[in-house]
Parts: structure tokens; sequence; C-alpha cells
């Protein structure tokens, strides 16, 4: 037992003698007809920050890049996803699982407001059935091949995340955040929950970084300095980009066209993501 043990043998991974209850592996297996090479959740410590966006946006950008890719939509409460790529049509399903619906690029999501009579409807389940249905996100579709799965998690370190973590295995997550004096709060905490889970941290991405002015081309920091490298070089982790406030990327997902998004603002993202695919670990 570590000196540091807080008696709370269900959340922890160390399998020693005074253990209260013996060691369950608790990652879920995918659908038998899915074939998932990688898997990035898309995490914040708080909502509001850009979160859903980041997640289309990287999508889109591999997808562009010729790869397969999919968005699992685990804000249950909160899902945005469909509504960014206009999709409309709702999820079916056979005799052997639901079938993801396919943007117009072909990017395969799943999503609460697929199986919902009304996107409109409110989601008024407890946690733990929001739980299973994200579980059920994982086993019960049939993602078919995909190179790149990103999951778009719930704000906050709750239920629905140690759900995911625990039940599928995700090779690293990318934090999301924004310029406001909060951000070493929403770092931190979801800093400290992927070393809690074990799960590499890929970089942080800052939203709403700053506002380029079409008169005079100069970047303007409406929310004040960023002090986004003192919290990175604090957790030792890499800012992978800067998304800046631009009124057409607003319109885009409110239209129902992300896919149509022009910038290069992930493209590095897409670099690292594509040398985890090569090497399989973000250390090589």
């Amino acid at each position: 037992m570590s000196k540091d043990c807080d008696q709370k043998c269900s959340a922890c991974g160390e399998d020693c003698a005074e253990r209260k209850e013996p060691p369950k592996d608790l990652l879920e297996k995918p659908h038998e007809l899915s074939k998932i090479k990688k898997i990035i959740g898309i995490v914040s410590g708080k909502g509001g920050v850009g979160k859903s966006l980041v997640t289309a946006m990287l999508a889109v950008t591999m997808k562009r890049r010729n790869y397969n890719t999919a968005i699992l939509d685990a804000d249950v409460t909160g899902p945005s996803i469909p509504k960014a790529f206009g999709i409309k049509e709702k999820a079916t399903g056979n005799e052997l699982g639901l079938l993801p619906t396919r943007t117009k690029t072909g990017i395969e999501i799943m999503s609460t407001n697929l199986l919902l009579p009304n996107e409109t409807d409110p989601v008024v389940w407890r946690g733990p059935i929001i739980g299973n249905t994200v579980k059920q996100f994982w086993t019960d579709v049939i993602w078919g091949d995909i190179d790149y799965m990103f999951i778009d998690m719930p704000p906050g370190t709750g239920d629905v995340s140690l759900t995911v973590f625990q039940s599928i295995p995700v090779d690293g997550i990318i934090i999301v955040t924004s310029p406001q004096e909060l951000v070493s709060m929403i770092v931190s905490k979801a800093v400290k929950m992927a070393k809690m889970m074990d799960i590499p941290i890929v970089g942080i991405v800052e939203n709403m970084a700053y506002f380029m002015c079409p008169d005079c081309e100069k970047e303007h920091q409406l929310f004040g300095k960023s002090h986004l490298e003192e919290i990175a070089g604090q957790h030792e982790i890499d800012i992978l980009a800067r998304l800046p406030i631009d009124p057409r990327i607003a319109t885009a997902c409110d239209k129902g066209l992300i896919e149509l998004f022009e910038g290069d603002w992930l493209e590095n993202t897409a670099d690292i993501l594509e040398k985890l695919n090569m090497s399989g670990d973000l250390s090589s």
C-alpha cells in the first residue's frame, strides 16, 4: 500500500495486498464489426470554451488528409456536433447494431440528438443512464474501419468522463481552453484527471485566443493577455494551436457547414496525430 493511499480502491490501479476489492479490467470491447485505430478525447475543465468546435474541426482536418474519421458525441445532455455538420436525419440500426450517421464528406457521427424524436428535446437522465448511453455508443455502434475517432467529452470531470476513460481505450486527450483568468483552473483539472486515469496528454488548444481586425490587420486580445505559455510550462504540456475569434467559423457552425471552414490552425495538431498513428504512442 502506498503511503498516500486514500482507501478508494475502486479508483485505484494498484494491485496491493491491502486492496479491498479485486482489480478489474473495465475496458469494453467495441462492436465486433468496428475497427478503430486511434481514439482522441477532447476535454475541458469547464463548458463554453469551444470543445465541440475543436472536435468538429479536428475531424474535418483529418478527413481532408484522407483518413477515415468519426466523432463519438459523449456530451449527452448538450450535444452540438450534429448541428455543426447540418445533420437532420436520424441514426438507424439493424439486427447487428446501431449505424452512425455520415456527414457530407463521410465523417461518421453518433450523438443523442440523432436518436431523439426532436433535436430540441431535453435529455433529463440521471448519471448512470447517461454513462451507459455513452458506453453503448462504443459497444453497440458499428463504426467500421476508422483511423481516428474523436470523443467530444462533456465539460468537467464527472461521471461521463470517468466512464469514457475507464471503458474506452483512449490514446490521448486534447485540452481545450480560453484566454480568461480561469485558464489555470481549467487546465489543471483536466491534467490531474488525465494523470489519475493514466492517459497521455497530446497538448492544449486555446480557443478565442485573438481577433484579427479586417481593417488594420492586427491581432487584438479581447480577453486580455493569455497566460497559456505559463500554464503549459507549469504542467509540461505542449501548446498545439490558437484559434481566433472568427465570425466565419460561427456562421459555418450555425449553418451546419463546418466541413467548409477555411484555416490552417489545426495543421500542426494533425501532424502530431499522424505521428501518433504511425508510432503507436505519443512518446515516439
